[in-house]
């Protein structure tokens, strides 16, 4: 593909003398990279940073140095490509290409390389937050890297003549070698990826673990998730660990939260009555949503109490908690203003003593604790 690029231009400069092809060629490379600069390039930024997405100018910022560096090196590449000229140097075509040639070749490689990592980072970055989707966006980002690194370490190589097949020899050995010694974090990296395609959270949900740990998503790595707890301490949890536990994601699939709220009421009370005074306690409380509308369910007869359960949903699962306490607060009170009896379990106490006499004059002492008329009894003798 390159012989036929410089099929023409080499029969362009056929018979022009080398000191005046080199001028020529650096001076039109260098020319080319000064209009791209001053004249596309700023053009093209300042038409892209008024249009409605910024992925358009991103792409032109990130790609404006590799684009000026290829054109102005492009000369320099040329000079040691072209007979006319190489024929009429000091240096042979050898090292004319080693010092020269190469070298412009590896820094058009490193910056379109450092410039397309740069481009897939930014655009993560914008998408990251445009919802559930891109939650794991990062992960991604960082496979690009690393793809982007060995793949550039290879072009370098391949470009400078070093063989590269004892290199994947090696690393293949290396690389069964660092997946039994770095076995956890490759399971929690895939286990990340599994986590993104299930879609199991995202940033900013509540979740609960079947350990008993409960926190709101606040970074999603490569290698394990934080948790932000309620006492606001930072919990690292291992992706493997959250891929193979389950995960109870109080946020999904939307972020509000039914609260029942067990309260139980003497047998003949006015249920009516109670069922209403709690309702109007539930819509006038302000961490309560109005729609659902709160809802009163009658759950069982119980041993001393009537079973009810108040049915309300709040804005947020961090919520649970502070809402319970005001309830359940507003309720006794109300209650009790109301004379409504909220029963409780009531033992009942009997002590009995007895003395009696056996047939060799020694005396018992008898005391009996129960609760009915199931006594319990301890004999003492002398």
């Amino acid at each position: 593909m390159i012989d036929v690029l410089l099929g023409p231009l080499t029969s362009l400069f056929e018979g022009v003398p080398a000191w005046q092809a080199t001028a020529l060629l650096v001076g039109i490379s260098l020319g080319i990279a000064v209009l791209l600069e001053v004249v596309v390039l700023r053009t093209l930024l300042g038409y892209t940073s008024r249009t409605r997405t910024q992925y358009d100018y991103i792409l032109v910022q990130e790609l404006r140095i590799p684009v000026v560096l290829t054109a102005a090196l492009a000369g320099v590449y040329l000079l040691t490509q072209i007979p006319s000229i190489s024929e009429n140097v000091l240096l042979s075509p050898e090292q004319l290409d080693t010092f020269f040639g190469k070298p412009s070749l590896s820094v058009i490689i490193v910056a379109w390389a450092f410039a397309s990592n740069r481009v897939v980072n930014r655009f993560v970055e914008e998408i990251k937050d445009r919802g559930s989707r891109f939650d794991f966006a990062p992960v991604f980002s960082n496979v690009w890297t690393l793809i982007v690194f060995v793949g550039t370490i290879g072009v370098l190589l391949s470009l400078w003549e070093y063989s590269i097949s004892p290199l994947l020899g090696a690393a293949g050995v290396a690389g069964i070698a660092v997946g039994f010694a770095a076995r956890d974090t490759v399971a929690n990296f895939f286990g990340g990826i599994a986590l993104y395609f299930d879609d199991t959270y995202k940033l900013g949900d509540y979740i609960e673990l079947d350990s008993g740990e409960a926190g709101t998503v606040v970074t999603v790595g490569v290698r394990s998730t934080t948790l932000m707890m309620r006492d606001e301490v930072l919990v690292t949890v291992p992706n493997a660990a959250l891929n193979a536990a389950k995960v109870i994601n109080q946020s999904a699939p939307q972020r509000r939260k039914r609260l029942k709220i067990p309260i139980g009421v003497a047998y003949g009370t006015d249920i009516d009555a109670f069922e209403e005074l709690v309702l109007d306690i539930a819509r006038e409380e302000s961490l309560v949503l109005d729609s659902p509308k709160p809802r009163m369910r009658f759950r069982a007869f119980g041993d001393s109490a009537l079973e009810y359960e108040l049915l309300c949903w709040i804005p947020s699962p961090t919520r649970a908690s502070k809402t319970r306490h005001v309830l359940n607060r507003s309720m006794y009170k109300a209650l009790t203003a109301a004379e409504i009896e909220i029963p409780f379990p009531q033992r009942d106490i009997n002590l009995q003593t007895a003395t009696a006499s056996d047939d060799d004059g020694a005396s018992d002492s008898t005391a009996s604790i129960g609760t009915g008329s199931e006594p319990i009894t301890s004999e003492r003798r002398p």
